[in-house]
């Protein structure tokens, strides 16, 4: 082939795709929740989660255990590759050892020392059971911010301990000023309320129906090329506002859609 013709071939396939993008943005509601609950059902199997399609709860999963999830879930920001093999690395074990035995942790992950690993692990040594700290901040309005005030804060007042780090992991109670969408928070949170092939459903007094989407930079991309969210921002107000589009689709179960989008994303189908 000529190198005109490559690039006569080039803008073809450039205009094609964006042509394809476009309809997708303006697809009509039934279309759309066509499209996503064939998604939704493809991707509801066990073994979409591998070492070969890497995501942290192929971790978590191994243990089913919250506190364990908890970890998997902080830790999961950057390449899923890297993540899996740290996790893979820590010994969970240490959950039982004393606090002496935890600080001899040597693990490091980008922006974690080993200091701040062995203190999220001598928080979680520490702590009682977790579902029924959050649901203290949640029962009385149903309210996920409010579960995770009271949760994020409670892990804060029995382990004092701060660092970029380690704080970067731990995140702030939220409040009405908050901004950041709590992606990693709002996963852990999926991962113990919901119940299916990927999710454990390891939590029982939390609704499904009230759990917002864990809006990372590729949800946010997706969502925007569906026409499912316009906002600017991959924000907590971001986020409300796509459980709230989702919630169109399924009011019982939104978040159902959050690893299809995903997928979506990922395999290059939007």
């Amino acid at each position: 082939m000529l190198e005109g013709e490559k690039i006569l071939l080039s803008h073809f396939l450039t205009l094609l795709l964006s042509y394809f993008t476009l309809k997708r943005s303006i697809l009509d509601f039934d279309s759309l929740k066509k499209l996503l609950d064939e998604e939704v059902r493809k991707r509801d199997n066990f073994y979409e989660i591998s070492y070969e399609n890497p995501d942290p709860l192929l971790i978590a999963r191994k243990y089913k255990n919250e506190k364990i999830a908890l970890i998997c879930a902080l830790f999961a920001y950057g390449n899923a590759k890297a993540i899996v093999k740290f996790l893979d690395s820590l010994d969970f074990s240490l959950l039982e050892e004393k606090e002496s035995e935890i600080a001899k942790i040597t693990h490091y992950y980008r922006f974690q020392k080993p200091r701040d690993v062995a203190n999220i692990f001598i928080t979680l040594k520490r702590a009682g059971n977790l579902e029924d700290v959050f649901v203290q901040g949640y029962k009385q309005k149903r309210n996920i911010l409010d579960g995770l005030h009271t949760l994020i804060g409670y892990l804060r007042e029995i382990n004092p301990y701060s660092s970029y780090g380690y704080d970067f992991l731990l995140g702030k109670p939220p409040t009405k000023k908050s901004t950041s969408p709590y992606k990693r928070w709002n996963m852990f949170l999926r991962w113990m309320v919901r119940s299916d092939n990927i999710d454990m459903g390891l939590w029982k007094r939390v609704k499904r129906a009230d759990l917002i989407i864990p809006l990372d930079t590729h949800t946010f991309a997706v969502s925007h090329k569906l026409g499912l969210l316009k906002r600017k921002s991959p924000d907590l107000q971001a986020a409300l506002l796509l459980t709230n589009e989702l919630k169109k689709f399924d009011k019982d179960d939104p978040i159902k859609y959050d690893f299809a989008l995903y997928r979506l994303g990922q395999k290059g189908v939007v």
